[in-house]
């Protein structure tokens, strides 16, 4: 469960630093910050993504043994990018008399993308071969680092591109301290095996990378929106809650992700593509089990979380923001995570693209409509009404023709009725004050949650426990 450890450390201090950047940067910065990070987020994804599924998909610890040529590949590939981009950063920096800070920031953002780049391959090699104290100590030591040099540049400089650059930095040296640990032998693939599996990868790798693209220009482009309507002040605002928003939703089911799927290529390894889809459709209900109750009581903290962490500066907007986003944050967690493994264990990834262009149109649409007459909010809605297309659309191509995979409703039933079950339980509890009103309802939840999950075996989880618990049984690989 190394795993699974990580991520949660990993986002509690991730919250921790958002939260400590907003307040040392104030809104302006901030958003300047969160417009410039997001593009680095974006260059990684155009430019390493298809590398980093194609190891979640194709490397394994018995392909580490019997099929090498697939990691050299993959390490290949991912130099030659790196010396790419790199080459790109020193050109970017060259422009800096013509173009002025601009030019910085560019420079910045495409470095940047190098160091998340290398540090997501590593994790990602991790996670293929079950090395989960290797997978968390690199997830600690980045995470420490980058609270450190993140938190130290914001307040010796206040500049946002600096900061920037922190991010890259710790990631970068993250990587570089612990990759020994998931080095493998040296190995020279044949040419002709070379551009076959680079075929492969590209085929598989190119629609999910263009979905992802898709979905991270969505809110890139609604906050470059609200700056051009409200200025940077209100990007600001907008930033950090769509940040907490999707790092809190996103990093579940990122944990969740990383474990069940590794899971699922190992069944249909063991025993063929039905094994897989069963096993996928087996996570679903996982899936569906944790991020539902998470949403609820993320609604019901959110008062007491907005008095007690969010910086002064944001408070009020912070709400305001947050709430019409949650559903489509919630959408985006369960069609990332719950949905895509459906397509990517049938490695058939085109309906992704398809999806994330629908809800890129609904996204634009709404824009046109809703940012005249309500501004922010109406950016918000718009933003939540395009990620919600986009899940229900993928929903119906998953969900249906001759291969449509199995649905666990039993474990969906019952996750809705345990969730609104919570939500009734700490209804009249999140007003209180907000130091009482925050471990009351977390308590509450938990524990009318739990016994719900306890007594109705949602999604199999007291059967795992109990499986892990039994003596006779051997430990289940981390």
């Amino acid at each position: 469960m190394a795993v699974i450890a990580a991520y949660v450390v990993n986002a509690a201090l991730n919250l921790t630093l958002g939260l400590l950047l907003a307040d040392i940067l104030g809104p302006a910065d901030f958003g300047r910050f969160a417009l410039g990070i997001a593009g680095s987020v974006v260059l990684t994804t155009l430019f390493f993504e298809w590398l980093r599924l194609s190891a979640t998909r194709f490397y394994s610890e018995r392909v580490r043994g019997e099929e090498p040529w697939i990691r050299a590949m993959l390490d290949r590939a991912y130099a030659t990018t790196a010396l790419c981009l790199l080459g790109a950063a020193l050109l970017c920096l060259a422009g800096r008399p013509f173009a002025g800070p601009p030019a910085t920031l560019a420079a910045v953002a495409v470095a940047t993308a190098i160091g998340i780049g290398f540090f997501d391959y590593q994790t990602t090699l991790a996670r293929a071969r079950f090395i989960g104290g290797l997978y968390l100590k690199l997830v600690l030591v980045k995470s420490g680092l980058a609270l450190i040099l993140m938190v130290g540049t914001a307040w010796a400089t206040g500049d946002a591109t600096a900061v920037i650059a922190a991010a890259g930095v710790s990631q970068f040296l993250a990587a570089v301290l612990i990759h020994r640990g998931l080095t493998d032998q040296p190995h020279r693939p044949e040419a002709e095996r070379m551009r076959e599996m680079l075929r492969i990868f590209i085929s598989y790798g190119l629609p999910l990378i263009a979905a992802n693209v898709v979905y991270q220009l969505l809110p890139f482009a609604n906050r470059s929106a609200i700056a051009a309507v409200g200025g940077f002040s209100e990007s600001g605002y907008f930033s950090l809650a769509s940040d907490i928003g999707t790092r809190i939703f996103g990093t579940l089911g990122a944990a969740l992700d990383v474990l069940l799927f590794q899971i699922a290529v190992r069944a249909e390894e063991e025993g063929g593509r039905g094994a897989g889809e069963a096993q996928v459709a087996r996570n679903l209900a996982v899936v569906a089990a944790l991020i539902l109750p998470s949403a609820a009581g993320f609604w019901a903290v959110l008062p007491a979380i907005e008095a007690i962490a969010v910086p002064h500066a944001f408070r009020g907007h912070f709400s305001e923001y947050v709430l019409p986003m949650l559903p489509g944050l919630v959408a985006f967690a369960a069609m990332n995570y719950a949905l895509n493994p459906i397509f990517q264990i049938r490695r058939r990834t085109m309906p992704v693209i398809v999806a994330a262009l629908f809800g890129a149109l609904v996204n634009a649409l709404a824009l046109l409509a809703l940012a005249g007459p309500f501004g922010g909010y109406g950016i918000a809605v718009a933003q939540t009404l395009g990620f919600l297309a986009a899940f229900g659309l993928l929903a119906v191509l998953a969900l249906s023709g001759p291969v449509r995979i199995a649905l666990p409703w039993r474990d969906l039933a019952t996750a809705s009725a345990a969730t609104l079950a919570m939500t009734v339980a700490v209804w009249p509890l999140r007003n209180l004050a907000p130091w009482i009103a925050l471990p009351v309802c977390i308590a509450t939840g938990i524990a009318v949650y739990g016994a719900m999950v306890w007594l109705l075996d949602i999604a199999g989880l007291r059967s795992a426990v109990m499986e892990r618990l039994r003596p006779s049984a051997p430990a289940a690989a981390e």
